[in-house]
């Protein structure tokens, strides 16, 4: 669903071998200039040095490109580990998949889906405007939704059960935060051990004899900025003191905002979003550099 938001992409293909650098300290200057990018496993992609070689090369204030956050500071690294909750999103984040464009394809609509969503991308779209014209060009039935569900079961981010237990093991609370569907993102919620109240996404609606009729607009994922109202909403009712929000998408960075997000994380993992990762306070390309930090 972030693909509506009119930014530059680089999609990164789900099959091929990601980015797995270990987790890195922040280095001093002077190290930092000898740091030689031999010495981190990589795939041999051209376009792979250079996302590495941007994040470790040293540069001016002037010149500091969008990966300069690859390498957290001191600060973004103490909100992290003391945090006591972390919000993630689903598509492309906790899981490799879009979920409607995947559920578009299944009903036989994924390349009307695709090219609505190249259009939108040209602009600014409200969100909830986006998403009741993407489900109407397929106006998914509920028993097309339970045999997408059935044959398609969730495609988890490498990484991710390993790091929910983690921050389970050290106390901290896990929410998903999602423009997608409960029906779909129930399934990911129950590999990962998170409890229903802790899902915010939206709602698909049927009829009595299984029609689709829309989705619930209360539901706050449902519209521009929801994300952000979602977060706001978690941290006033348990009185959290560091939240952190992780995800891909502009719709993840508006979370971190007052009364929201002390930390957002952009995952690039999947998808490449430059305009989000250059005002992320951490990018990661694999969720092992997460996990490391917290041991």
């Amino acid at each position: 669903m972030e693909g509506l938001v009119g930014s530059q992409m680089t999609p990164i293909t789900a099959r091929c071998k990601q980015l797995s650098s270990p987790f890195l300290p922040v280095f001093s200057p002077r190290f930092t200039k000898k740091f030689n990018l031999s010495l981190i496993g990589m795939s041999k992609s051209p376009k792979s040095l250079n996302l590495i070689a941007a994040s470790v090369q040293p540069l001016e204030a002037a010149k500091l490109g969008p990966f300069d956050n690859t390498l957290p500071s001191k600060e973004v690294l103490e909100l992290w580990r003391n945090a006591n909750a972390v919000c993630f999103d689903v598509d492309s984040t906790v899981c490799l998949d879009e979920g409607i464009d995947e559920l578009a394809e299944f009903c036989g609509a994924g390349k009307a889906v695709a090219e609505w969503t190249s259009r939108a991308m040209s602009g600014s779209v409200p969100f909830e405007e986006a998403l009741a014209a993407r489900l109407s060009l397929f106006n998914p039935s509920l028993s097309q939704v339970q045999d997408f569900l059935e044959k398609s079961p969730p495609r988890l981010s490498p990484g991710m059960e390993e790091l929910v237990k983690k921050l389970r093991a050290n106390n901290t609370a896990v929410y998903l935060i999602s423009g997608g569907f409960r029906q779909m993102i129930n399934p990911v919620a129950s590999i990962l051990g998170i409890p229903p109240e802790n899902i915010f996404a939206n709602q698909l609606l049927f009829g009595s004899s299984g029609e689709f009729v829309g989705f619930d607009t209360k539901e706050p994922t449902s519209r521009s900025g929801g994300k952000a109202t979602a977060v706001q909403q978690i941290r006033k009712a348990h009185g959290y003191k560091a939240l952190v929000m992780i995800g891909d998408g502009a719709t993840d960075l508006e979370a971190r905002k007052p009364g929201g997000a002390d930390l957002f994380i952009c995952y690039a993992g999947v998808q490449h979003r430059e305009a989000v990762a250059a005002k992320a306070d951490w990018v990661v390309f694999n969720f092992r550099d997460l996990i490391n930090s917290l041991e």
